[in-house]
């Protein structure tokens, strides 16, 4: 990988939070990302894409268009400039199919350069790659194939365990797809069977998922989620099965431009290649097999951020490590969360799902302490339900909103749309989590000291509260209010075991 003009030398040891960017010269969009934050997980800072279609020329000539070429040059100067303006560590340009395969594309790269960028041109390999890293970050247990659809061409990768095994490349992005369907009907249905077979990818996704990446496919989730009035404005891991992908198609063409440019938050530059979009789609999951399809809000630019940690910072959990990254933006103590949880681990008895759930749901439980008493509970609702969370599928985030909800003052209902994402059961199960949160938040007044020096434990049908002698002033009105209340909805007594 050559020296990028923006790219600091990397040291021996990486800090644990730094300010990286990435512009992506795609085959469709050229765009800037600028992170944040935690390496694992660094937060959004800046996320701006034109719609520049550098490959809407290829197929008739072999090039990029001069006004591609114009679109791309003003953008690419706009995030040069940005990116020194954010003051960024650590800036890498990279480009794929488009700039890949245009006989001018080192016109482009030219270009690129006179601004100060260091063009990566990815391979076809790598690019399939990084949406597979991609994927992985956001999605850490994806057992499936990845499908990474841009402007120019396909990737389909393997993942399984955590790790990206086989994957391939094909001459199949969106702005391709029109062409290929214009010689007649079934022509894109053989065309891409031809593909896999020659691949040896016929049929690998059988009774598998296929992760859906890029701005295309993104767009066919939000369509349907419009659709079907999905109660969660969320893409990431929105789950649609095989016979949706096809009712899809026929909606689409049904529906026609006019109308689903009037979709709200669609993007309008999305919608000339839904249909397309929406066909390949289609005859892909037959000929592999698939059953269903899950979105990832994850892809080639977090996949190259995830491919440059280290084995052990890819182990980390993105949940927590994102929720306890806004514990320390927002909270008031920055250890308290993983106390709390500890404090409150042996009253349930979770699996491993549920306790990364009641643990991101401690680390977050100060979220709403600045904001007025009236509205802590809905604070805590709204940043569970629309926080840029991964490693959390919808009814997770209900069970992470229903624990805050009732943790911050909001009681034991469950607000709309808890109950159409998540069991009653699970509801239930999340209200104690939050009725705990809330006693030992009472108790310690957000502190340390009081939780190490405290615990709770179920005995003889009572929630005993042990505390040390010097600690029994601790045990004011609140903390019992909030004692009795954990303690009823536990069906036990409350009772209090000061030590000497």
């Amino acid at each position: 990988m050559s020296t990028l003009l923006f790219r600091k030398p990397r040291a021996e040891t990486v800090p644990a939070t730094r300010r990286t960017g990435i512009i992506d010269i795609g085959s469709n969009s050229i765009r800037l990302v600028v992170y944040d934050g935690a390496a694992r997980l660094p937060a959004i800072l800046f996320n701006e894409k034109v719609m520049a279609g550098l490959g809407r020329s290829l197929a008739e000539t072999g090039a990029i268009d001069e006004a591609a070429l114009v679109i791309a040059t003003t953008a690419l100067a706009r995030f040069a400039s940005l990116a020194r303006e954010m003051e960024v560590d650590s800036l890498r340009t990279v480009a794929t199919a488009a700039v890949r395969e245009a006989s001018n594309g080192a016109q482009l790269i030219a270009i690129a350069r006179r601004l100060g960028l260091e063009v990566e041109l990815l391979p076809g390999e790598a690019e399939a790659l990084a949406a597979g890293y991609g994927v992985l970050s956001g999605i850490p247990e994806a057992d499936g194939i990845v499908g990474d659809l841009g402007g120019g061409s396909l990737e389909l990768v393997r993942v399984v365990a955590g790790t990206v095994t086989d994957r391939v490349s094909f001459p199949l992005g969106v702005l391709r797809i029109a062409a290929i369907r214009e010689r007649g009907k079934g022509v894109l249905d053989r065309t891409v069977a031809k593909l896999l077979a020659d691949a040896g990818w016929t049929g690998r996704g059988s009774g598998l998922p296929f992760y859906l990446v890029g701005g295309s496919w993104r767009a066919l989730a939000q369509l349907d989620m419009h659709l079907t009035g999905y109660p969660l404005p969320v893409i990431h891991e929105y789950t649609m099965p095989a016979a949706t992908v096809t009712r899809l198609q026929r909606t689409i063409a049904q529906l026609g431009k006019s109308k689903i440019r009037a979709v709200p938050n669609l993007s309008s530059g999305r919608v000339a290649t839904m249909e397309d979009a929406a066909a390949l789609l289609g005859v892909l999951i037959k000929h592999l097999g698939s059953r269903e399809t899950v979105a990832s809000a994850f892809g080639l630019r977090e996949g190259l951020l995830f491919g440059d940690l280290t084995p052990e910072e890819r182990r980390e959990d993105p949940l927590i490590v994102a929720a306890r990254d806004e514990a320390r933006r927002s909270g008031r103590f920055p250890e308290h969360g993983d106390l709390l949880d500890q404090w409150i681990a042996p009253l349930f008895d979770d699996l491993h799902d549920l306790a990364r759930l009641r643990h991101a749901a401690c680390l977050l439980a100060d979220v709403g302490w600045r904001a007025n008493p009236e509205f802590r509970a809905g604070r805590g609702l709204e940043i569970a339900l629309h926080g840029n969370w991964v490693g959390i599928d919808a009814r997770g985030r209900a069970l992470l909103a229903q624990a805050l909800f009732t943790s911050l003052g909001g009681g034991l209902e469950s607000p709309s749309p808890l109950g159409q994402l998540a069991t009653l059961d699970d509801l239930e199960h999340a209200k104690l989590w939050g009725l705990a949160m809330r006693l030992g938040q009472r108790l310690s007044g957000g502190v340390a000291g009081p939780l190490k020096r405290s615990a709770l434990a179920i005995e003889d049908e009572a929630l005993v509260l042990r505390l040390e002698g010097d600690d029994a002033a601790l045990y004011g009105e609140a903390v019992e209010k909030r004692h009795r209340a954990l303690a009823g909805a536990l069906g036990l007594t409350a009772a209090v075991d000061i030590g000497g």
